[in-house]
Order: structure tokens, then sequence, then C-alpha cells
């Protein structure tokens, strides 16, 4: 067990349930009112969230509440595995988890219990979280098309449906149809144009393939600076973050040779997708599980995941990052998020029907 930037970070096995205490005093946070704990109390947050730079996200709760906070981080399948198997023992408050789809999984196994506060229904749109308050997208990411400025020309690609055109054939590059973004991106397909016309543009994306599906979208970016892809999917974090900062084979050089489109601008918007969050159901510190929601849609907190990872803020208005800025402004799809969930299964079921890898 280690204390990372005043919260108590823990591996997979060791925490066991605390007792909650709380206060009435109310504090300011970033703009919001939430009340504050008067330095008592914990929340247990479960975490598959992996990111050094939200370590002061969490300092920064504990800062303005007074609320420790302890965390157990690992993969989201096995942290909502680990709450189902604890069941009504489980010391889990809140679980943080990146895609809608996995918030889905989470929530179609019991796992949540519906939160509704003022606050976070005026700060959260409505496409960004759950119809019934089981879970509220927090951060944003668009998955969007990626090229070779050599290669391809923007014009080639404004849509998704162009991923599937013949003209690009042998240049495109994803991941694996098993992933959980191409998941999601194909669940948005389903729900905008139909189970068939979605299978049809999957056999077309996959028949255009420049190699099998690989990787994960760092390196669907660096198979457009080698050459070996003219065209890939990606979320826009992860080419954020090579124009901020040197990443391993996307040097200053290999980045620039890269261009970006927001597809389906002037139809559906922008497929995006969100790191979310919600109340277990059998919550031991419940009030401090809603506080610690509540902070997540502060003003401090969003700014801190668009600079820190590189990420959209989920609250509209609230400033960019300068890396997240450089991308620019996009039209989203405001399809409610839950859709990404809910046709899962079947988008896999039509991948594996074209034989997409």
């Amino acid at each position: 067990m280690t204390k990372l930037g005043g919260s108590r970070r823990f591996g997979v096995s060791g925490l066991l349930a605390r007792i909650a205490m709380t206060a009435a005093v109310v504090s300011v946070m970033g703009g919001i009112a939430v009340k504050d704990a008067a330095a008592s109390g914990e929340l247990n947050l479960y975490s598959s969230r992996h990111y050094d730079t939200d370590e002061r996200l969490y300092s920064d709760f504990e800062e303005k509440t007074g609320i420790t906070l302890n965390r157990i981080e690992g993969d989201a399948d096995e942290l909502i595995q680990r709450i189902k198997s604890e069941g009504r023992n489980s010391p889990a408050d809140v679980l943080l988890t990146v895609d809608a789809g996995r918030i889905w999984r989470a929530e179609q196994m019991g796992i949540f219990q519906p939160v509704s506060t003022e606050f976070l229904e005026a700060r959260i749109p409505s496409y960004l979280r759950h119809p019934d308050g089981l879970w509220y997208g927090f951060s944003q990411r668009a998955r969007i098309i990626f090229y070779d400025k050599a290669r391809v020309s923007p014009t080639q690609i404004q849509t998704y449906d162009d991923l599937a055109d013949p003209a690009l054939k042998g240049m495109v590059c994803t991941r694996s149809s098993s992933n959980i973004y191409m998941l999601s991106l194909m669940a948005a397909q389903i729900e905008h144009k139909g189970e068939q016309a979605a299978k049809d543009w999957a056999a077309g994306v996959y028949e255009n393939r420049a190699r099998d599906p690989q990787g994960g979208d760092t390196d669907q970016l660096r198979g457009i600076a080698s050459g070996e892809c003219g065209v890939a999917v990606a979320n826009t974090y992860y080419f954020a973050r090579a124009m901020r900062k040197e990443v391993k084979g996307l040097d200053e050089n290999e980045v620039a040779k890269i261009g970006w489109v927001f597809p389906n601008q002037s139809t559906t918007g922008a497929h995006v997708n969100i790191s979310g969050a919600g109340v277990v159901a059998t919550a031991p510190n419940k009030e401090n599980a809603i506080k610690f929601l509540e902070y997540l849609a502060s003003d401090n907190a969003q700014a801190y995941f668009s600079a820190g990872n590189d990420e959209y803020p989920a609250v509209p208005g609230v400033e960019l990052s300068s890396s997240v800025a450089r991308l620019g402004l996009f039209r989203q799809d405001t399809m409610n998020l839950a859709k990404l969930g809910e046709n899962q299964p079947l988008a896999q079921r039509l991948y594996d029907e074209v034989g997409y890898k």
C-alpha cells in the first residue's frame, strides 16, 4: 500500500470496508456548492483509469472535502466482477471506468444505484448520462479519422462511411473488432444506420485494411507515421498527447505527417465516448460517493481531465487545454451513450459475421 498525492492507491487486493462519517458544512468547489465532510469520512473508489495525471484530480478532492480517498485500480472487467463477487459486503462506493460499453456491462450486472442531484443534471448533458442516473460521463474523447497528409486528401474521409470506400483499399488501419472502442463505434453505426447497413460498413472497412487489425490507438498513429497505414481510427487524446510531448515512434516530425478529420459534421456528428462513474448499489459511504461525482463535474476537475489527460470536458464551457484546443471544436453525436452498451453484443456478432478480426 502506498500513499500518492494525498490519496491511497491499492493493488487489486486488500481493501477493508470503512465507515462513512458526514457533516453538514457547505463549501464552494470550482464554482459549485458541495457538502464538506469536515476532515472526516472516506470514499472507496474502484477505478480502471490508469493515468498518473489523475493523481492531482484525487488529491484536490481530498483537499477540498477532507474525505480520505482509497483506491483499488485494475482492469475494468476485473473490477466489475470483483464488485459483483463481493456482493453486499463490497467496500466499493464508486466505480470509475472508461467507455460507455464497459459502464453498460456494470449496469447490466446491477452494480449501480440511481443518483440524481440538481447539480449533476445541470452540469452533465443528458446524452452523456444514464437516463435514470445510474452513471454519468465526466470526460470525453472523440473517435476520429487520422490520415497521411502525403497520401490521402481530407475530402476523401469526411464520414465514417468513407472508411469503407473502395478508393481506400489497402490503406485503413484499426484495432481489433473485440476492442471496446471499436465495439462502441460499431454500436453507434447500428443505432444510426440499422443492422444491415452497419454490417456492410464493417465488411467494407475490413476489406480496405492495410494490415490485420492490431495494437492500440497509438500504434495506429505510428502506422501512419511509418507509411504502413494511409488512414486510421483513434481517440483524440492519443494524438493530442503526441502533439504535447514526444511519444515513442511519434516525434515532432512524425506527428507533422498526420492530419485529422472530425467525421460526420453535416450529419450525426463525430462519435464520442466517455470516462464515467456511478455510485455502487451497496456503497457504504453513499453521501461521500455523491460528493465525488459532483466534484468530478466541477470546473476544477473538468479542467484536470483536459489538462492532465488531453480529454474533452463533459461540462460545456470549461476551458480546453492547449493540446486539446489545437484539435479544434467539433459537432459531436448527441445520441445517448447508453445505446453504445445496448448495441454492443450485436456489434460483436456483426463484426464476427464479416470476418473482422
